[in-house]
């Protein structure tokens, strides 16, 4: 049990606080409710775009890491298709100095044509480096389009094109950031050895002055059901094929969204999973095999992901996977195999909640949910799953209507 208080501030953040005893550290975690789901489909990238701006300084700070890092500290950001989420973790003694700095970005973020052209160019370098110049570095670039017709998961966090970062303007930059970066669109979560009445106090006094914006209504198209299967084939330079199964399946929480995920588990993401042993151990049809789930909050995707042997064809790999999923689909799992399976879950539960930073992390998702805590209440939902809603959930998303399958030939000569 992870024990938490929150309050709320009258301009609309919401502050969560876990009190840690065992570290000299605090842990300050700011996650934007805007991820590139809330992109235009002319304009992708943005919420990544402005992960990078943020560090470029706001008005009163030219330089965020400096006063961070002469605190003790250091920090980092990501972005999802979800959210976009910032960290600090410095000791607790200088927590004002994050929260000063966090606060004043939020208010009044730094736009220069200089700080906006240095950021283009290092998410253009970005986008280069790690999805056209990488070994299987475009495979979401053309993966999501595949699976996705009308929900903007059909672009990644690093955008369609190149063009929309290129071609961005101050203009729409600005309206970005007043879209999405203020008090009512974030969640603000403390992790450290503090007091609650010392948190709220430096809370309010660094943040209950930033105005109040009226949130946006969030209204994305809804992703039609698929009813085709879909496939494509690129060539590229890599090591070895690359053969990836994508199916749809519940969004984050909702019903069949915990049976896919123990679904996964049971068909790949181990050597002791079901497709690894038999297309990995008994046929020797791959050198490497992987099932996960892409844990999004609308509906995600279950992805297998294969590499063949030398010489091995695609409908070799297919056919001994599929004939894993009807068995799966026409055989109740034995009760032992989901009680393995569901151990594995609450281990790997407990060991992501470890450290300060991890709970103030998954805190602030669980908030953006709906309720903090979903941190200590998860584990259940996982352990209520049964064998019967294993093999519904199964039959539901494990049919070929239902799958996006995308083959990367490799055009490497032996």
């Amino acid at each position: 049990m992870i024990e938490f208080e929150s309050f709320t501030l009258e301009n609309g953040l919401r502050v969560i606080f876990h009190k840690d005893v065992t570290t000299p550290m605090v842990a300050i975690n700011t996650l934007y409710d805007v991820g590139a789901r809330d992109e235009s489909p002319d304009r992708t990238g943005f919420a990544h775009l402005f992960e990078h701006l943020m560090f470029s300084g706001s008005i009163h700070v030219p330089n965020f890491d400096t006063p961070l890092e002469q605190a003790g500290g250091n920090n980092n950001a990501f972005t999802t298709n979800d959210f976009t989420n910032y960290y600090d973790i410095l000791p607790a003694q200088n927590i004002e100095t994050a929260l000063w700095l966090e606060s004043d970005r939020m208010l009044s973020l730094a736009f220069t044509d200089k700080s906006l052209e240095v950021q283009r160019n290092v998410v253009i370098e970005e986008f280069k480096q790690n999805y056209l110049n990488q070994p299987y570095g475009d495979l979401w670039l053309e993966l999501s389009p595949l699976a996705y017709k009308k929900h903007p998961y059909h672009w990644t966090t690093i955008g369609k094109s190149i063009d929309h970062i290129k071609n961005a303007t101050m203009e729409e930059v600005k309206a970005f950031f007043d879209r999405y970066y203020h008090p009512g669109n974030a969640i603000l979560s403390i992790a450290g050895n503090l007091e609650l009445n010392q948190v709220k106090d430096l809370v309010n006094k660094w943040y209950a002055d930033i105005p109040s914006r009226k949130k946006h209504i969030r209204n994305l198209p809804k992703e039609p059901v698929q009813n085709e299967f879909r496939t494509k084939t690129i060539v590229r330079e890599v090591p070895s094929d690359l053969y990836v199964f994508a199916y749809k399946m519940p969004g984050r929480g909702k019903q069949g969204y915990y049976e896919a995920d123990l679904i996964s588990d049971i068909l790949g993401h181990s050597k002791s999973s079901r497709l690894y042993k038999k297309l990995k151990k008994q046929e020797e049809l791959v050198t490497d095999i992987d099932a996960y789930i892409t844990g999004t909050i609308d509906d995600g995707l279950l992805v297998i992901m294969a590499y063949p042997d030398d010489h091995v064809s695609i409908e070799q790999v297919e056919s001994s996977i599929w004939e894993e999923l009807e068995k799966l689909k026409a055989k109740p799992i034995e009760e032992k195999e989901l009680e393995k399976i569901i151990n594995k879950m609450k281990t790997s539960k407990a060991f992501e909640e470890q450290g300060i930073l991890n709970k103030s992390m998954i805190l602030a998702f669980h908030e953006l949910m709906g309720d903090a805590n979903g941190i200590n209440t998860e584990t259940a939902k996982y352990e209520q799953v049964s064998i019967e809603s294993i093999q519904k959930t199964a039959q539901d998303i494990l049919h070929i209507n239902n799958c996006s399958r995308l083959v990367i030939k490799s055009n490497e000569i032996d």
